[in-house]
């Protein structure tokens, strides 16, 4: 759970940010971006349900794996932006700009034979090397991913507001 966390505090900071430098990128887009960020562990509902019986009801193969690709993540970016009732395509973007962060945070975690998994799939099954940076059970990567998000929300809160004309 704690690298889930981590992910959507690192979204939070990262479209909070990019907030500071777009008017459209308000509170709304940032909570936006931040289930984005969720959207690639939704493969964690394998905990629960089996491949088997998703085929079974889907009528199709299936492996929940392959949500936890670039692939993936667009498919339900798009499913999520068919579902709001306006602004599709910002919503697409800003969906998949989350999920991208955290499939790009994942790329540099350990991985037992020193590649990454193959998140760059349809593109290529190629599994570059991780640089290891972290192990995802770390605690301390949850310390610094909340550390970042709390300076960036009192920089937010203490950072001046453009004026608007009236």
């Amino acid at each position: 759970m704690a690298e889930l966390l981590s992910h959507v505090l690192i979204a939070y900071a990262l479209a909070t940010a990019a907030s500071w430098h777009y008017e459209w990128l308000t509170k709304r887009w940032v909570a936006i971006a931040m289930i984005g960020a969720l959207l690639p562990d939704i493969n964690r509902i394998g905990l629960f349900v089996t491949d088997a019986t998703l085929e079974s009801a889907l009528g199709v193969p299936f492996d929940l794996n392959a949500v936890h690709t670039l692939g993936g993540v667009v498919l339900l970016a798009v499913v999520g932006a068919m579902v709001v009732d306006t602004h599709h395509r910002r919503t697409f973007g800003v969906l998949l700009a989350g999920a991208l962060s955290h499939l790009l945070v994942d790329g540099l975690k350990v991985y037992a034979d020193g590649a990454a998994g193959a998140w760059l799939y349809p593109l290529t099954w190629y599994r570059h090397p991780t640089p290891s940076l972290y192990v995802s059970a770390d605690p301390a990567v949850l310390a610094v991913a909340g550390l970042a998000a709390l300076l960036v929300w009192l920089r937010d809160r203490t950072r001046p507001k453009p004026e608007t004309d009236q």
